[in-house]
């Protein structure tokens, strides 16, 4: 026997390493030394910082690559891992430095892994961070054919003293929520048994303009990166900021507060997409299960003081985001009470 009859492809491996040098080599940014292929990837820490720290980050995208890969829809999650990732370290207003990924399946397919790659490349590239390497492990037996998984990491970099960390939140203080572009990339474990008990297929719509469900499903995680460092270039005061995953609007964004704060959110001051209206009917799903899931709608949160509210939306709108304020900060007995009210 030899390592390809036991289920490796050694050259198969080394053809897709060629197959996505190009993509992943469009992502580098000037502070990348070298190329592709060796061991570590090298960069260097941008110049100008006085006290520069490192922010990291790693995720991935849970069973959302169960249905991407049942329709064969690999560029997406792509950017998904990308954006799980990116969305949280920019959260500190830390700037993406590079990202690494790490594909896990039981047979290499060129052209899926390949549209994989593309995809992570085109979320780097959209976050300004270099794709600076990975590692794609061939483990036949443990996945099956076609099956694989996916984990990020993100490192970013900031000036220490500029770092953004809810310390500065106090009373009064108000939310923006920007918009998500659907699920995003959590939730899914229930969104594929409401899509069971359904009888779902590729061709099945929702909502009175009968929407693709299973294209909005698989709808990549919308990036934050270029929207965030606009708001700092133009001076906002922003003291905190919160990426809307898993746990949604009630986990999500007391993480952003500190101790004695809670955060007040009008649901009325959006409109809820038609997708997790949808969710809710056809799984029967509770009201408070829904905004503990999903997003709603809102992807990201920024928190603002009073005065600059209309100047960060004003940005928001120039950087093509929807946004709204949809809601305050107040003061909390934390022990005795919830740190986030008004949603059901």
């Amino acid at each position: 026997m030899d390592y390809k009859t036991s289920g490796v492809d050694v050259e198969a491996g080394r053809a897709f390493v060629s197959r996505i040098q190009s993509n992943v080599e469009s992502t580098f940014r000037n502070e990348v030394i070298g190329g592709l292929g060796g061991f570590g990837g090298v960069i260097r820490i941008p110049e100008g910082l006085q006290r520069p720290v490192l922010v990291a980050g790693t995720d991935g995208v849970g069973t959302k690559l169960e249905l991407a890969q049942k329709y064969k829809c690999h560029h997406n999650v792509g950017i998904d891992l990308v954006a799980m990732c990116v969305n949280d370290v920019i959260t500190t207003g830390a700037e993406p430095l590079f990202f690494l990924d790490y594909i896990a399946t039981g047979k290499i397919s060129p052209e899926a892994m390949g549209d994989v790659v593309a995809g992570i490349a085109d979320g780097c590239q959209q976050s300004g961070c270099a794709l600076l390497g990975g590692e794609t492990a061939e483990m036949p037996g443990f996945y099956l054919p076609g099956r694989y998984d996916l984990a990020g990491f993100c490192v970013a970099v900031a000036e220490e003293n500029s770092l953004i960390n809810g310390s500065k939140i106090q009373p009064g203080d108000q939310i923006i929520g920007v918009q998500s572009s659907g699920v995003h990339s959590n939730g899914f474990s229930l969104v594929r048994k409401i899509l069971e008990i359904n009888d779902v297929n590729i061709s099945s719509t929702y909502g009175e303009d009968n929407l693709e469900l299973i294209l909005s499903l698989l709808e990549p995680t919308k990036l934050y990166v270029l929207l965030v460092k606009a708001l700092l270039r133009k001076g906002i005061s922003i003291k905190g900021m919160a990426h809307i995953t898993g746990g949604g609007l009630p986990e999500n964004l007391p993480r952003c507060l500190p101790f004695g704060l809670r955060a007040f959110v009008d649901p009325t001051s959006w409109v809820r997409p038609e997708i997790f209206n949808w969710l809710k009917n056809a799984g029967q799903v509770p009201e408070s299960d829904l905004w503990n899931t999903f997003n709603m709608g809102i992807g990201f949160c920024l928190v603002v003081p009073e005065d600059e509210v209309q100047r960060a939306l004003n940005v928001c709108e120039s950087e093509g985001y929807l946004s709204w304020r949809i809601g305050c900060v107040e003061s909390s007995d934390q022990a005795n009470g919830s740190l986030l009210r008004g949603l059901f």
